[in-house]
Parts: structure tokens; C-alpha cells; sequence
């Protein structure tokens, strides 16, 4: 039974058993992995603190031919939006980290949204603000998937400030948003159209979604 380290970003975890974890995670290399995490939900465990959604870590797993569960050795956060994170950034990174795991394909490589989600958690930890990177979040990832609708769609649907968050999102990492203004109605016209797009997608919300419509009214 091999033993693999990888750049990892952990997307969920639930209960197994007793005292015992099951761990959804990212993969640079070889995808999206799914562990056991033995002890993980003991006080003293040494998993505490390393197994919160979209965790950057580094990870070793053991992994058995045509078994579906590894087994977990150890994670060690690398960065965490847990460390000083505020409710709106915690907020996004679960709602990031379950939107990541619906599309990540099981034992696919796919690096790209690897570093999608790795380049998130160093704009949550830098400040960038929640709103406006949850809109760019949601524009790559469903550009990434191939399902963001065609511009010439959107010239006919969305207004000019819209499109220009747009055009800026397509070309520059997300820390390009700090520090400036957005019309909150082109944030608003952004967030019907990604949410519908990612419903019609899932067949579903997002069960995160109910903690950022509770951050908004706030």
C-alpha cells in the first residue's frame, strides 16, 4: 500500500464513527481523494486545527487499489483562513470549498482548479473583500467547468458596470479587487446570474448558500 504527500486543499469533513473523521480532499496532482482520518475528532488529535474547509495543507495518505477510502496520515496547514479569518471570510471559504467539491472529479488531475482555489484562500488571508471575490470566484470556476454563458449573451443581459467586473476578473489575480469600489447593483446582477447558472448545474443550492444570504442581510 503506497504512501503519497501532496499539496492539498481540504474541502469537507464528517463523521466516522466514534472518534474518527472522513476527509474530502484536493489534490494538485492526483485529484480529488477521499480518508480516513483516525482520531481526528479527539481534543488532542493531531488533525485539530488542519482539517477546516479549504485549508491549504500538506497531506500523506496510503492509498489501496480499488479501494475507495485512503487513509489519512497526517495534514499540515500551510495556510488557513481559520488563523484570523472573520465570519464573512469563513463564510465564503466553506461556500468555496463545497462548490470545488461538487465539480472536483474523483482521482482527476485538474491543477487549475487546484489553483483556484489555492489563489481564494491567499486572497481571503491578504483582505481581499468577501462580496466582490465571491463573484470572481464564481466566474472562474464556472468558466473553468465551460458553463459561464458566452459574452455576446451577456452584453444583451447585464449592464455596463457588470461587464466591466467581468472583463477585470478575466485578466488579473483576484488581489486586483482591494481597494475598489463596486456598484452594488452590478454585484447584485452577477450574483442572480452565477447563482442561477450553478443551480441549473448542481439541480440544486448550495447548502452554503443560506450562511452568504444571512451575511448579506447583515
Amino acid at each position: 500500500m503506497p504512501l503519497y504527500s501532496a499539496d492539498a486543499l481540504i474541502l469537507r469533513t464528517y463523521k466516522l464513527g466514534e472518534a474518527d473523521r472522513i476527509v474530502v480532499f484536493l489534490t494538485r496532482d492526483r485529484g480529488k481523494k477521499r480518508g480516513v482520518a483516525k482520531g481526528a475528532r479527539r481534543q488532542k488529535s493531531n488533525f485539530v486545527g488542519a482539517l477546516e474547509p479549504l485549508t491549504q495543507a500538506r497531506v500523506a495518505y496510503f492509498e489501496k487499489e480499488r479501494r475507495e477510502l485512503v487513509n489519512l496520515n497526517y495534514s499540515e496547514p500551510a495556510r488557513s483562513v481559520l488563523s484570523g479569518g472573520t465570519v464573512e471570510s469563513l463564510g465564503c471559504a466553506a461556500y468555496f470549498a463545497e462548490l470545488i467539491d461538487e465539480w472536483a472529479a474523483e482521482s482527476h488531475e485538474d491543477e487549475r482548479l487546484y489553483r483556484l482555489g489555492a489563489s481564494m484562500v491567499d486572497a481571503l488571508v491578504g483582505g481581499v473583500p468577501p462580496e466582490p471575490l465571491t463573484r470572481y470566484f464564481e466566474y472562474w470556476l464556472l468558466t473553468l467547468q465551460g458553463v459561464y454563458p458566452a459574452m455576446a449573451v451577456l452584453q444583451e443581459k447585464l449592464s455596463g458596470d457588470a461587464l466591466a467586473f467581468l472583463r477585470m476578473a478575466h485578466g488579473n489575480p483576484p488581489q486586483v479587487l482591494v481597494g475598489r469600489a463596486f456598484e452594488r447593483a452590478a454585484m447584485r446582477e452577477l450574483e442572480s446570474l452565477h447563482r442561477s447558472v450553478i443551480a441549473m448545474h448542481l439541480e440544486r443550492e448550495p447548502r452554503s448558500i443560506k450562511v452568504l444570504k444571512e451575511m448579506n442581510r447583515s
